[in-house]
């Protein structure tokens, strides 16, 4: 179901004059709309069917390597504050004999993201999803993050940032798999 736009528009208008603001001032005419449309589609993940994104897009490779994507910018909103928090995603699995086109898994990070989210709990259904569409036998899933919740507002630190990570199958069982893939996102970009 989409959001119903026009009651977002005005209780984004209600609230700029709970701030003391004056949403007939020109500046602010045209805002509630522009609010309501970019929450709608910062959320859209709510609306998005993963089967529909991965599109069939799983090929067969009998492959006993590692496949690893790198450095997905992902930008996501905390369920706390409902403020963004923006980073990198980095997700390595080793295939059962089906492996994802890999925009797919940049995709996958999209879906998950655009929700209110935490951290934790985005790097989990991030590995989730991947594990189980693919039967993978293992899932390797890091995020580094900055959050504005911490840089704009409460502490105020602007150079922290958090990581998580999520281990599945052969990833969390074996630490020779874990660390050679903890050390290949460590490596060098291209």
């Amino acid at each position: 179901m989409s959001p119903n736009l026009q009651k977002i528009e005005t209780l984004v208008r209600q609230l700029l004059l709970e701030l003391g603001e004056d949403p007939n001032r020109e500046g602010l005419v045209k805002t509630p709309l522009r609010v309501a449309q970019a929450l709608a589609f910062l959320t859209n993940g709510y609306r998005a069917d993963v089967k529909q994104v991965i599109n069939n897009a799983l090929f067969t490779q009998d492959t006993g390597g590692m496949v690893i994507v790198k450095d997905i910018e992902l930008y996501s909103m905390c369920e706390h504050h409902m403020l963004p928090f923006f980073g990198r995603c980095h997700i390595g699995y080793i295939p059962n004999g089906k492996v994802f086109g890999v925009s797919k898994l940049a995709r996958l990070v999209d879906v998950h993201a655009r929700r209110l989210q935490l951290q934790e709990r985005l790097t989990e259904d991030i590995s989730r999803e991947i594990m189980e569409s693919i039967d993978a036998k293992g899932v390797g899933v890091m995020i580094e993050a900055r959050h504005l919740c911490m840089m704009m507002r409460g502490v105020e630190k602007q150079n922290s940032s958090a990581t998580t990570s999520a281990m599945l199958g052969l990833f969390r069982s074996d630490a020779k798999t874990r660390h050679e893939f903890l050390e290949l996102v460590r490596g060098r970009s291209l």
